[in-house]
């Protein structure tokens, strides 16, 4: 995957959000680490749809769905901002499923790619490599 200059990548799970950005160019890709916001998991309607069953337990999972809502509007108002022109995200498969229900057409503009991986805590050359891999 090539990635422009500037690119943000955004590496999520149900707890977490990593960022990093690629000070190098498309050749020689470099990911520098960012700040990465407090997201706070206070939408909790975006897991309500969800019912407790022994297949589909509550409470956690409800948090998890609440954080990856929470992470998706945070990007819509950094692409929004013009804070955002190239992105990727990296998640396990049932957190990226829930980000994309919150995508909207501003941000599918600058989706450059999504990876259905958990990379939450690997170091920057870890997630370079998944990346040049796809």
């Amino acid at each position: 995957m090539l990635l422009p200059h500037g690119t943000v990548v955004a590496v999520v799970d149900g707890e977490n959000l990593e960022l990093f950005r690629n000070t190098g160019n498309e050749a020689e890709p470099e990911l520098s680490p960012m700040e990465s916001p407090t997201i706070e998991g206070h939408n909790k309607g975006a897991g309500a749809r969800h019912h407790s069953s022994s297949a589909n337990p509550t409470g956690h999972q409800l948090e998890e769905d609440s954080h990856a809502a929470a992470v998706a509007d945070w990007l819509k108002q950094q692409v929004v901002g013009n804070k955002i022109e190239h992105l990727v995200v990296i998640a396990p498969p049932r957190t990226l499923g829930e980000l994309r229900q919150r995508y909207d057409k501003s941000l599918e503009a600058v989706l450059l790619g999504e990876v259905h991986k958990e990379l939450v805590g690997r170091s920057a050359q870890d997630i370079l490599a998944a990346l040049q891999s796809e």
